[in-house]
């Protein structure tokens, strides 16, 4: 009763650094229920789940003015804003997008644009963006929202409620971890890159890091399923454990871990093409994901191609894409997408690999299916 004004963070960002309290499509049509394709909000909806002061009041405290991303918003920087952080008053601020979304926009104008590929933002949690032409329904994965990351396409929204937290929790498990993290702290190395810096010298090559992990399963859904199952009760299955205690098994134990990650995220690219919506590559971003361990077993375990960026943080360049439209140096989001996203490398699934990890996919669905009744 009390607020003046509710913002998703983005939109608050902007209202900060400009007094514009225009709120960005992404934003309110992902986390707000704003019907983009409609260009209004639906009053009944807030009135059935008791927040008819909104409706009643003409919606002007969550979005009364709602504008694309890139947007420039009022009249640039106050002078207040500007004076906090060393910046010229007047400078164009762009309309935002949600965090990962921006990195979406940094990454996937690359090999054919978006509509032929999956944004992946590998971080503590995963988020995965697939644009399309016409709206398509995934059970289980969010959307379809228009224009909510490029504009005039529709988004389909899934992820990962527990992905680099998940190898964090799963290695913490293990008896070597504390002498793993020391080894690790002397080369000044956050654990997960010293461990698969340890694969990459065992191996010939990173795919053949997989025949580490015989015999051992993970499912890491320790925080429940974000998609395609939208299960917030799934919990973490380790299947294999012996009595092993050595940095050996350590390092089989974290290879499981990423190859469970790859096959959550196979998963959801199966629910994707199931109801036509079909992306030939991913694209990735994200702190957990700038390993090329890392990159070429998702590429084997989701049987695709990954790809990276020239930008080391595509988050950040998401949002520099739009101050450049905002700045009037670039016309569009898209054509600065194309300007200014290039390819770095690709890794491709290694065709010696794909039936066993196709077998591990299996076992994968089946634990996680069997989790689910024992639970039940």
């Amino acid at each position: 009763e009390r607020a003046g004004q509710f913002f998703d963070l983005a939109d608050f960002l902007t209202w900060r650094a400009t007094g514009d309290l225009a709120r960005s499509v992404c934003t309110v049509t992902c986390k707000w229920t704003w019907l983009a394709h409609e260009n209004r909000w639906d009053p009944d909806y807030f009135r059935t789940i008791g927040l008819a002061e909104l409706a009643d009041e003409d919606f002007i405290r969550i979005g009364h003015h709602i504008v694309s991303p890139g947007t420039p918003c009022g009249n640039g920087l106050t002078a207040q804003a500007a004076a906090e952080m060393g910046l010229l008053p007047g400078t164009p601020v762009a309309v935002g997008l949600i965090d990962a979304h921006a990195g979406g926009i940094g990454t996937v104008g690359v090999e054919g644009g978006a509509l032929n590929n999956l944004a992946y933002v590998f971080g503590t949690s995963s988020c995965t963006m697939a644009s399309t032409t016409s709206p398509s329904f995934v059970p289980g994965v969010w959307g379809p929202y228009y224009s909510a990351m490029v504009p005039g396409l529709w988004l389909v929204e899934g992820g990962q409620s527990a992905a680099g937290a998940a190898i964090d929790q799963l290695l913490d498990f293990h008896p070597a971890v504390e002498e793993a993290r020391e080894m690790a702290q002397r080369v000044n190395q956050p654990l997960p890159v010293w461990l698969a810096d340890r694969i990459l010298e065992k191996t010939a090559q990173p795919s053949d890091a997989v025949a580490l992990a015989k015999g051992l399963h993970v499912v890491p859904e320790f925080l429940g399923n974000r998609a395609p199952f939208a299960d917030p009760h799934a919990r973490a299955v380790i299947c294999g454990l012996g009595m092993e205690r050595d940095l050996d098994n350590l390092l089989a134990l974290y290879i499981a871990g990423l190859c469970g990650i790859g096959y959550g995220l196979r998963q959801i690219l199966d629910a994707q093409t199931a109801q036509g919506v079909v992306s030939k590559n991913i694209v990735i971003s994200g702190g957990a994901g700038q390993h090329p361990l890392v990159r070429q077993i998702l590429a084997d375990t989701c049987g695709i191609p990954v790809i990276t960026t020239q930008c080391c943080e595509p988050v950040l360049l998401g949002s520099a894409i739009l101050g450049a439209v905002a700045g009037n140096i670039a016309p569009s989001v898209g054509e600065a997408m194309q300007q200014f996203t290039h390819v770095d490398k690709y890794y491709y699934p290694q065709e010696r690999y794909q039936s066993l990890h196709h077998r591990r996919y299996e076992a994968y669905k089946q634990l996680q299916h069997t989790a689910k009744l024992l639970r039940d």
